[in-house]
């Protein structure tokens, strides 16, 4: 009785065992050092809110809102981050599979005849053993995670699970940005166009008014080819910032997934450049909530202090359950016989490291060496976001005060021109002072039209910095469903 009794009592402490210690150390964040407020923002400016998920919307515009949802549909790059998110799930489930036993199902049927002449057979009179076999059964196989090894398996395979979804947003986060940046650029572009077509048609009423006067022997040929000058180098500028467009609107098609051979943005003419939205822009301590680079980064953080525990569950002995149960006879009839069963527990199998050459302490050396390179790798991303904040803030309050001092050169530039077109129709001066203001007035108006166009992409920027309203979901259950287009 007693001998029956302690390999059941043995299989019982055994498995109160399980999952009652586990190898390696819990993971906690590390703590990294960072400043209490951005250096470029003012703390009047400081606002607590949050930008929205669809985050390009605060532009109001309608055009890039439907290029924005277009590009999250059908850009190839999002397609190919969520199959991989697929498959970091899928070894998600691998590693699951391993905390749970294995069950087989196994038939089988067979004749067979054994030779009359061997030494079996002649101690049996020379007879040979003849006839049918049939079989049916199940196996089962169990590794009893007693030290939390296999545990930390599934913990790390978790971790690169939540890491590839995080990556995956952030290639639509990175995505909608390069958006609007493009769009932006085209629309600067389209700015640029109005002002140098209007440039172009004054420069034609200039030669033909030199080419009058020269005709009339009120002005000299310099003159009137100066004024062919101008015109023709309005017309190289305007080809120039066409040739630019048209790379931007292939740029625009192909991040929307679409071909760049149809025409995707029709021209806005003289539609004026919007004043860039204000983005509402927290403390750096919450950055780390905001950018799915920084949560992918401590996922795998994550990771790999999951993988020193497993590097170090091979220290220590493993043990495996295994059993088998089912029917065999001669003929199917009897398969179903009492007499017909057959069944094996065990065996409760020990294994016990206790010499490999050092292997396992060079493993868990590199576990340990990889978890602290993860750590400086994400003290690195982490500083690379913050100057990636403090750069957008900082272009978005130079750059408005660049437009403020531009908008005063530019009155400026235009009434020289007034003055010196006056001053030439009286002939108190030659056309050189005119081309020279002419000159001097369309460069004002073009760097204006420039500066708008970068007071908006340095919106922009703050907002990807920022992480463009990212908020991390909870890990997908199943692998079956499929990630979201966007957060």
């Amino acid at each position: 009785m007693k001998k029956s009794f302690a390999p059941s009592a043995l299989a019982l402490s055994i498995l109160a065992l399980t999952g009652c210690a586990t190898v390696g150390s819990d993971f906690s964040e590390p703590k990294s050092a960072q400043a209490a407020a951005y250096r470029h923002l003012d703390a009047a400016k400081l606002d607590s809110a949050r930008l929205p998920a669809e985050w390009w919307t605060v532009f109001n515009d309608p055009i890039l809102n439907e290029l924005e949802q277009v590009a999250v549909r059908g850009n190839p790059g999002v397609k190919a981050s969520a199959q991989r998110l697929l498959q970091a799930q899928a070894q998600l489930g691998v590693f699951r599979a391993a905390q749970a036993p294995t069950l087989n199902v196994n038939a089988s049927a067979a004749n067979s005849r054994t030779s009359a002449e061997t030494s079996q057979s002649l101690a049996l009179g020379g007879r040979s053993i003849k006839g049918n076999n049939f079989a049916l059964g199940a196996s089962l196989s169990y590794e009893l995670d007693l030290w939390g090894r296999v545990q930390r398996v599934v913990e790390a395979a978790d971790a690169q699970a939540l890491a590839a979804q995080d990556d995956r947003d952030g290639v639509i986060v990175l995505l909608s940005a390069q958006v609007a940046a493009n769009y932006w650029q085209l629309r600067g572009l389209d700015a640029e166009m109005a002002i140098l077509k209007s440039a172009l048609g004054t420069r034609r009423e200039s030669e033909q008014l030199v080419e009058a006067r020269f005709n009339a022997g009120l002005s000299n040929e310099l003159d009137l080819s100066r004024a062919r000058v101008e015109r023709f180098n309005a017309e190289a500028d305007l080809h120039e910032v066409q040739r630019q467009r048209n790379l931007l609107e292939h740029s625009l098609a192909t991040l929307a997934g679409m071909t760049p051979s149809a025409p995707l943005i029709a021209s806005i003419g003289n539609a004026a450049l919007p004043q860039p939205p204000a983005i509402p822009v927290g403390l750096p301590a919450s950055l780390l909530s905001q950018r799915p680079d920084l949560a992918a980064s401590v996922a795998l953080l994550r990771s790999a202090n999951a993988q020193v525990g497993v590097a170090e569950g091979a220290f220590y002995p493993s043990l495996s359950l295994t059993g088998n149960f089912g029917v065999a006879s001669e003929s199917l009839r009897e398969l179903a016989s009492g007499s017909a069963r057959q069944f094996s527990v065990g065996p409760l199998a020990l294994s016990l490291p206790v010499f490999d050459g050092g292997r396992n302490k060079a493993n868990l050396a590199v576990s340990r060496a990889r978890y602290e390179e993860a750590v400086a790798n994400h003290e690195g991303r982490l500083l690379t976001a913050l100057r990636e904040v403090e750069d957008a803030l900082s272009d978005v309050q130079q750059r408005r005060r660049q437009g403020e001092v531009q908008a005063q050169a530019q009155q400026a530039a235009a009434r020289a021109y007034l003055v010196a077109q006056a001053r030439y129709e009286r002939g108190v001066s030659n056309y050189l002072d005119v081309t020279d203001a002419q000159r001097s007035s369309l460069t004002a108006d073009r760097a204006a039209a420039q500066i708008r166009t970068q007071r908006l992409l340095a919106a922009v920027a703050v907002a990807r910095a920022l992480g463009a309203g990212w908020t991390q979901q909870a890990p997908l259950a199943t692998i079956a469903q499929a990630p979201p287009a966007r957060q």
